[in-house]
């Protein structure tokens, strides 16, 4: 019995790791015609500091769900913010009328068909789930 629970352990420690040693990358629709982004131009997109691509379409930030590991650890990336601060930083915009925050979505899956259906989202996703249907326009480097 202790030696299966050695293993059990040991296997989801390696999973977890597995996990959160994934990449994360900022992506766009296949039909958006941008072809990459700066750091600093996600962040302007994320933080409500401008609402349009670098061509002008209008950019429609999506969200993880709050709490998600990819949410946390994206926010840490980007504006080395915990989901609180960001959230604090939110409330505070909304307070004064001047943006609103990225729609958030319940599910990976809805995101991910937000992201596939319209040229005006960006999005932020693991790597292996980015198909054809979706467009890298940001690597973190690790």
């Amino acid at each position: 019995m202790r030696q299966f629970m050695l293993r059990l352990i040991t296997f989801f420690l390696f999973v977890s790791f597995a996990y959160s040693a994934q990449a994360l990358v900022v992506v766009v629709g296949k039909s958006n015609p941008i072809e990459t982004l700066s750091k600093t131009q996600i962040i302007d997109i994320y933080m409500g500091r401008y609402d349009t691509f670098p061509n002008g379409v209008v950019a429609k930030p999506l969200d993880r769900v709050a709490g998600s590991d990819e949410k946390q650890k994206f926010y840490r990336l980007l504006v080395n913010k915990s989901e609180e601060k960001i959230n604090a930083y939110w409330a505070r915009l909304l307070f004064s009328g001047r943006a609103s925050p990225p729609s958030s979505y319940a599910t990976n899956d809805e995101m991910l068909d937000e992201l596939r259906r319209s040229e005006q989202t960006i999005g932020y996703v693991l790597e292996s789930e980015v198909d054809d249907s979706l467009k890298v326009v940001y690597r973190f480097e690790k």
